[in-house]
This record gives C-alpha cells, structure tokens and sequence, in this order.
C-alpha cells in the first residue's frame, strides 16, 4: 500500500544507506520511480510476492506480523490489491530478518526513510516496517497477530483493532481517505473494540470524525450518551425563597 502515515523520524536512526552491503548480497540504492499508472488488479503479483517474503520471515524465528492493505484482504476485506505489501516487525530484529530475506533471494532495498527497509522480488515491492502511524511496533501488538491463510500460506495477521488503530491514528489534514477506510471498518466492525478506539482518538478530529461517520451510517452503534433522569426525580437545584 502506499505509506501516507507521515511517520516522524525515529529518535534512534537505522543505519544509513548501505549499511546491509555485509550481509552477504549487494544492496542497491533508492527505489525506482513507480509507474504513473498501476494495473487495474494486481492482486495475484503482490499475494504471490507476500507468500514468498511471509514464508521466509516464519523461518527467521523472529516476531513480525502482515499489515496494510494486505492484511486486510487476508481478514476477508474484499479490495483489489495495487500497491506493495507490508510486513511490520521490532526495529531490534531488522539486521537478522534482513540477513534471513537476502539468503533467500530477496533484493533489500535502501529506502531515504529511517522507520523501514524496502525489499523487492518478482517486480513487487515490499515494505518492513518498524513504526505504524507514529509508533513503534511492540511485541504486545505483534502478540496480538492472528495466524490466518493468504492464499494458502498460513502467517501472522495484524489483529483487526490494531489494524483500525494503525489507519486511524494515520488520518491528517493531508491525508483524509474516508472512501478508503469504510470498507475496511465495515467488514471488520463485528471484531474491532471501537470503545478502545474512541477513547484514543477522542481529541484527534479526523479519526473522531470518522468514527462519527460509522455511528450516522450504522455500522456502529453510537457512544454512550448521557442517561436522562429516571421518572419522577428532579435534577434542578432548589430555588431559595424570597
């Protein structure tokens, strides 16, 4: 998927450009410019190349989960897949999961940003990603993944609230991609903690205004409001004669 989180850079950087050149495959430089136009469905290039990537991270040993778009699709959100695909994992376990991707074919890619590694392999391009929409990726939250099949290979999931969570807390005035979201949150609704989510993003407009918009459309129930007084009990302070 395209990362429009605008992810503020890291306090503690990733190694610069180059800095995998040691492991045992040559790293290139930044990623080529993508196509001014993307085909109509690409679903079957980009589940292939994830199968492949998920497959070689499961060997690795180490926690990481599939995110995005992607993931999505794999909890049964129906969209045509354009754009890459993306794992997240723990900063700490970058070097060996990267060393683990280039003892199997794949092209690791040196990215200007800091809070991911970019990968490539049969044309599709695959983002591993240290931070979701301002924070690091946990072990609690990779905890959480649910193991489901995509297409065929079964691989840790992005638990749907931590999937909603991710998106939410991504909304900005630059980046206000309800059309996108509602389907997402439709297909989900019935498995997402949407008081969790109210309470975190209370202040933030955007994603409160969102969840505000799922509340007008049904697709979750509204916030708790207020109960009116129950018959027959007053609630007015008394008035001192005069």
């Amino acid at each position: 998927m395209n990362h429009t989180q605008d992810t503020p850079r890291p306090a503690t950087p990733l190694p610069a450009a180059g800095a995998y050149e040691g492991l045992g495959a040559a790293v290139t430089g930044p990623v080529d410019s993508a196509p001014d136009e993307l085909p109509q469905d690409h679903t079957q290039a980009i589940l292939q190349a994830t199968k492949q990537v998920g497959a070689l991270l499961k060997a690795s040993g180490y926690p990481f989960a599939l995110v995005g778009s992607v993931a999505a699709y794999a909890h049964g959100v129906p969209t045509r897949l354009q754009h890459d695909s993306d794992f997240c994992l723990r900063r700490q376990d970058a070097e060996p999961v990267v060393q683990t991707l280039i003892e199997g074919g794949i092209q690791i890619v040196s990215p200007p940003e800091d809070w991911l590694v970019k990968a490539r392999t049969g044309g599709e391009e695959i983002d591993l990603i240290f931070e979701l929409a301002h924070r690091p990726v946990t072990k609690e939250m990779l905890d959480r993944a649910e193991v489901l099949p995509v297409d065929s290979v079964h691989m840790p999931v992005l638990a749907p609230t931590d999937l909603l969570e991710s998106r939410l807390t991504a909304l900005s005035e630059h980046h206000c991609d309800f059309g996108a979201l509602l389907p997402v949150a439709r297909a989900l609704r019935e498995r997402v903690d949407w008081d969790l989510l109210r309470r975190e993003h209370a202040s933030s407009p955007m994603p409160d205004a969102f969840l505000y918009l799922l509340e007008r459309l049904d697709v979750i129930p509204p916030r708790e409001t207020r109960q009116p007084p129950e018959s027959g009990t007053s609630q007015e302070v008394p008035r001192e004669r005069t």
